[in-house]
């Protein structure tokens, strides 16, 4: 089946048709680092992994460039307002981000493009937009004509007429109050850098349209970003790109927010949830797996019950994987492929959902197999499971999670011989027939997180949800 995904600008599900056969070539919005990431920040870095691991998985050579965007008007601002120079900020947050992704498991991109990296590439770009009458200058600034490109808005399918571009400060000369600016005259005390119009510093959207162009050429794949990227920010791109003599991206897949009281997440509402301090309450492939799951245009409402809910699946997947492992002997190789329905389901939109119902199919059935006595059959859906584990990120015995896995496995030795003690108790209850304290023993024991098992070769334990 044909890889097909929901691409914004048609407003439908197409079937992905890659520019080079073989290859895929991917532009994400990245970072701006103006302050650490919050959840809401890494689900999109989250959502566009899983995509890049479905297309190796299938067989693409991937091209994966994710920005970061290390100047514009917030980092300038914090700057101001911390009394630092604005690149320690950026480069502190640039750090964060970077320790957030690898703690939630994201492959690292193919290129990581600075934009303060690539002025000459912006330089170069607005010159040829004014000399094709896309753009002017203005008291040293330098703005695009929006009406001088046909299809303008056509991603966000807004009438031009009703259209209140955000302005920032600064933004004199404009021949019409929604055209936008892509230099920014310099300030006094701000970065700036030489152009043939002056001093100055980029607009962003202008960083995106020279970075694609740079590393990706002049017609790509597919651009991803957030919901809330599509104006202004893509259709600025879009019309930078297009004016400039580019054919740009011909998919355009957006991933929807993180909540939390149904509003975005968001530093400005004070409402976020550092990835930095969650990391510590949370394992992190928990919270992977908690802000990967979803279908990624669906909206995920933040709450503890529901990550504890998260929690509690993912530790029944990963209890399948400890059991069957431990049956095994060693490590269980993955399976080459992984089973039909994962693939249709990935194959329809990154159906994660779908996906991840089949992964819990499977470990059910592997249970079951456990149940039997049936070594060589739960060996075989541990392959699978582990094959459909590794699309997701996810899967425990990767060498990602191996210093997870460490140390939990030395908290596991100590909390097994405790266990024991208690459980070698049950069991002296029970062969003296004292019910009631044999019952309260493993009630106990689940008031404090554990699922007692009795079985045939005797009483096993897990953990389950908090």
């Amino acid at each position: 089946m044909t890889i097909r995904l929901y691409d914004t600008s048609a407003r439908q599900i197409r079937d992905f048709a890659p520019l080079t056969p073989g290859c895929v070539s991917i532009y994400l919005c990245g970072a701006t680092v103006q302050a650490a990431p919050h959840i809401g920040h890494i689900r999109s870095g989250l959502n566009f992994d899983i995509m890049r691991r479905w297309f190796a998985h299938r067989g693409y050579d991937v091209t994966f460039v994710r920005n970061v965007t290390d100047i514009d008007d917030k980092i300038i601002k914090k700057a101001g307002e911390q009394h630092r120079p604005w690149w320690s900020i950026g480069y502190e947050n640039e750090r964060a981000f970077n320790d957030a992704y690898s703690a939630l498991g994201c492959l690292p991109p193919t290129y990581e493009p600075r934009a303060t990296g690539h002025i000459t590439e912006m330089v170069e770009m607005m010159r040829g937009l004014i000399e094709r009458g896309h753009a002017y200058e203005a008291e040293g600034n330098v703005y695009f004509d929006v009406r001088s490109l046909p299809g303008y808005l056509s991603l966000s399918n807004q009438d031009l007429d009703d259209l209140r571009q955000p302005e920032g400060e600064g933004e004199t000369g404009k021949r019409d109050p929604r055209d936008f600016a892509m230099w920014k005259a310099a300030r006094p005390g701000e970065p700036s850098w030489e152009t043939p119009w002056g001093r100055g510093r980029p607009g962003w959207h202008l960083e995106c349209s020279a970075m694609a162009h740079k590393y990706l050429g002049r017609e790509f794949d597919i651009h991803g970003g957030g919901i809330d990227l599509i104006f202004p920010h893509h259709e600025n791109e879009i019309a930078q790109a297009k004016g400039f003599g580019d054919a740009f991206a011909r998919y355009w897949v957006h991933n929807a927010w993180v909540t939390m009281s149904g509003e975005k997440m968001s530093k400005s509402l004070g409402n976020s949830v550092l990835v930095s301090e969650m990391v510590k309450q949370w394992r992190p492939i928990v919270l992977r797996y908690y802000l990967g799951t979803p279908h990624y245009r669906s909206t995920i409402e933040y709450s503890e019950e529901s990550l504890r809910e998260a929690e509690s699946a993912f530790a029944r997947i990963e209890g399948f994987v400890q059991r069957v492992t431990e049956l095994a002997g060693g490590a269980v190789e993955p399976a080459a492929e992984v089973p039909p329905a994962f693939a249709e389901a990935m194959d329809d939109d990154l159906g994660v959902p779908q996906a991840l119902a089949v992964v819990h199919t499977t470990v059910r059935q592997g249970n079951s197999a456990l149940a039997a006595d049936d070594k060589e059959a739960a060996v075989a859906r541990l392959a699978e499971v582990r094959a459909m584990l590794d699309v997701l990120g996810l899967d425990p015995l990767a060498p990602h999670w191996a210093g997870e896995n460490d140390r939990g496995e030395e908290l596991h030795g100590v909390v097994d011989d405790l266990v024991r003690l208690v459980l070698d108790q049950r069991e002296a209850a029970r062969a003296r027939k004292d019910w009631p304290t044999a019952d309260a023993i493993r009630d106990r024991l689940g008031e404090s997180g554990l699922v007692i098992e009795d079985s045939p070769q005797g009483p096993r334990w897990s953990l389950g949800s908090r």
